[in-house]
């Protein structure tokens, strides 16, 4: 996708949108397994904590959930997700510590994601993935907030230059500087023997996606119901 601006809906979005605007607990289900693990490290990316995040997840179906007739379809679903979470986000940061400036950066020129950032890992990598993951995740909560929003969306939720522009409300010039410096100040963190795995990082399945879609069921007034199994978590290391 190029932008929300150019998205259309395909036709398995739209029956699901109309199953939701009818109040059926498994498309919200759905919709949530489906979408809980790119939320939930986008949040996390924001806050840096892993029960603040999950609380901004919950907090932004239920506002999202609350305010579907407003959902006009110039996006995806997932994409309008991701911009209430991350203002939910921004929101919690913001009161968390009201002297950060989102904007107060440096305008240095940024690249894009550099190769070593993009390429699979190779099988010696998967071995050691276990651990190295945690001193990578130590580093990337490390970076600055304004600078660990853009590395999430980017890097590991490989959200476009435009996507995660929209997502921040930020220019898209910005998110390439703070990706550049996001990248310089973990390429000075971490050893160069450990790689970049992050594709692993910050995983949210099993028992916390169901608790979390129990609770916003439950505050939806919505009994749970089965998922089809086409619509369960998939293993890690595979796309969520």
């Amino acid at each position: 996708m190029d932008g929300a601006e150019a998205y259309v809906g395909d036709g398995g979005e739209r029956e699901l949108l109309a199953q939701l605007r009818a109040g059926h607990a498994s498309a919200y289900s759905t919709l949530m397994r489906r979408n809980n693990q790119r939320l939930f490290r986008l949040a996390r990316g924001v806050l840096g904590d892993d029960a603040e995040a999950e609380e901004a997840v919950q907090e932004g179906y239920l506002r999202a959930f609350t305010a579907l007739d407003g959902f006009k379809g110039e996006a995806s679903l997932a994409t309008w997700l991701s911009r209430i979470v991350i203002n939910e986000a921004l929101g919690r940061l913001r009161k968390r510590r009201p002297t950060v400036d989102i904007e107060a950066l440096a305008e240095l020129p940024g690249d894009a994601l550099p190769e070593h950032m993009r390429r699979e890992p190779s099988p010696e990598q998967e071995m050691a993935r276990r651990e190295i993951r945690r001193a990578i995740e130590q580093a990337i909560d490390a970076l600055p907030p304004n600078f660990r929003s853009v590395f999430v969306l980017r890097a590991i939720e490989q959200m476009s230059i435009e996507e995660t522009a929209v997502c921040l409300g930020i220019p898209g010039e910005t998110v390439k500087t703070r990706l550049h410096r996001a990248n310089k100040l973990l390429r000075q963190a971490l050893d160069q023997q450990f790689g970049v795995l992050l594709d692993g990082a910050f995983p949210f399945l099993g028992a916390r996606c169901d608790r979390l879609i129990a609770a916003v069921l439950s505050r939806l007034g919505l009994s749970a119901e089965a998922t089809p199994p086409g619509d369960r978590p998939v293993p890690p290391g595979s796309p969520p």
